[in-house]
């Protein structure tokens, strides 16, 4: 048992991830801003990179890479009501923009790619406890909100600054690529099959068998993950699509 006990964090990670970025990817469909994902991940790397280069440990970090994802998810509202046609392009631009300043402030670190490559990729099996807290209160309180508030999701003044501070918490454990297929892979599901709960259990069961196939085959965890996400909805997708396409 005790050989096993140290990957229940990466596990937990996950399905916290999950919890909190399930309703927010309905809302990130629903609103047609599939790409801002990236672009506030990207942003919230940045500021993790300028928190590390600090060294004021991970408190300082964090405190920057939710500051830095709440600057862009403002300025992607800020853009969304000035330009509503083009706002998937300019949120492109800022997710190309912050990735060019992410290469740019490592570009004099021996080192610095590594860390960008883990920023992208993530190294979800080597989470902790104490990683995980800042993402746990935050989904505790916007999980709260949303079941009596919800009215509050429609609101851009909350959803834009929760969406930051939730996603810059699960950056660094997850990485930026499996962060944003746990925001997009199990909302269409549910868009598709209309059954939040299953689209939700499945995907928590996915990430944990991604997990255990990384550890038992030594391969990336965030990239197995991911793959097994995207390979399980795909059947789904499909047959949907190909009753859509007999009953057309």
């Amino acid at each position: 048992m005790d050989n096993w006990f140290w990957m229940l964090p990466p596990m937990l990670a996950g399905i916290l991830v999950l919890v909190s970025h399930i309703p927010l990817g309905q809302q990130v469909l629903r609103r047609g801003i599939v790409f801002i994902d990236l672009a506030i991940a990207q942003t919230a790397a940045v500021g993790v990179l300028v928190g590390e280069s600090l060294g004021m440990g991970a408190l300082v970090e964090s405190a920057f890479a939710s500051g830095f994802a709440v600057a862009g998810a403002i300025l992607v509202a800020s853009l969304s009501r000035a330009w509503p046609a083009r706002r998937e392009a300019l949120i492109g631009l800022l997710y190309v923009g912050a990735a060019s300043v992410t290469v740019f402030w490592v570009s004099s670190d021996a080192h610095g790619m590594q860390r960008v490559s883990l920023l992208l990729s993530g190294d979800v099996l080597w989470t902790t406890w104490p990683a995980m807290l800042p993402l746990l209160m935050a989904t505790v309180v916007y999980c709260a909100l949303w079941y009596w508030r919800r009215d509050l999701m429609e609101r851009d003044t909350f959803f834009y600054p929760a969406f930051a501070v939730l996603v810059s918490f699960s950056v660094p454990l997850l990485g930026l690529y499996l962060v944003f297929v746990c925001l997009i892979a199990p909302a269409l599901w549910i868009e598709r099959s209309g059954k939040p709960w299953l689209s939700g259990l499945t995907a928590g069961a996915v990430f944990v068998i991604g997990v255990l196939l990384s550890y038992w085959f030594d391969w990336p965890t965030g990239t197995t993950v991911g793959i097994a996400m995207i390979a399980t909805g795909l059947p789904l997708l499909g047959n949907r699509w190909r009753r859509s396409d007999v009953a057309a």
